[in-house]
């Protein structure tokens, strides 16, 4: 089984500071949902792992939380893309908690719900928590420069060694289908 991990925020929807606070908030990057599908027909499995600290910062609930990914599933749909499952932290970074990236949980979760080694899984983010988080569990962690990813790469280049590198998710997909190593 081919399965793919993806950051949401910057790497399939444009980011915000001010946080993606609901569906009218959330724009696709130009290219994204197209890569996802290909992504999709090509055979591989493909996951969402986000960190969505604005639920704890009672800036958006769960049901905005819901209904941007029930708009990111319709736009899929119409280009022919799926993505298999989201898997969010909705914590806050002073609480600790396991799931939030930089820490592995929600891509252990994945694994575990999924019953697969997660090892080379490739992992695609646009910040050094996407990395951190899927090089502790094994994972393949690659970059993109969308979002925060340009800034992630000119601030934190001695902690990216060995991490391949995109333009886009566009690019990252075309990437994996094609075999290819950045």
């Amino acid at each position: 089984m081919r399965l793919v991990i993806l950051d949401r925020d910057g790497v399939i929807n444009e980011d915000s500071d001010a946080y993606i606070k609901s569906a009218n908030e959330w724009r696709p990057i130009p290219g994204s949902l197209e890569a996802i599908a290909r992504l999709h027909h090509a055979g591989y499995r493909v996951l969402v792992a986000s960190n969505q600290s604005g639920i704890a910062r009672g800036l958006f609930t769960i049901d905005d939380l819901n209904a941007m990914h029930r708009k990111m599933a319709l736009a899929l749909s119409q280009v022919g893309g799926q993505v298999e499952g989201v898997f969010f932290c909705p914590h806050a970074p002073e609480d600790g908690c396991r799931c939030r990236k930089p820490f592995p949980g929600l891509i252990e979760d994945i694994g575990r719900r999924l019953q697969v080694d997660l090892t080379g899984v490739p992992s695609i983010g646009d910040a050094l928590r996407d990395i951190q988080a899927a090089r502790a569990v094994g994972a393949r962690p690659i970059l993109v420069l969308t979002g925060k990813g340009q800034w992630t790469l000119d601030t934190h280049r001695g902690d990216l060694a060995g991490v391949a590198v995109y333009p886009d998710l566009a690019a990252a997909a075309e990437g994996l289908v094609r075999g290819h190593r950045a």
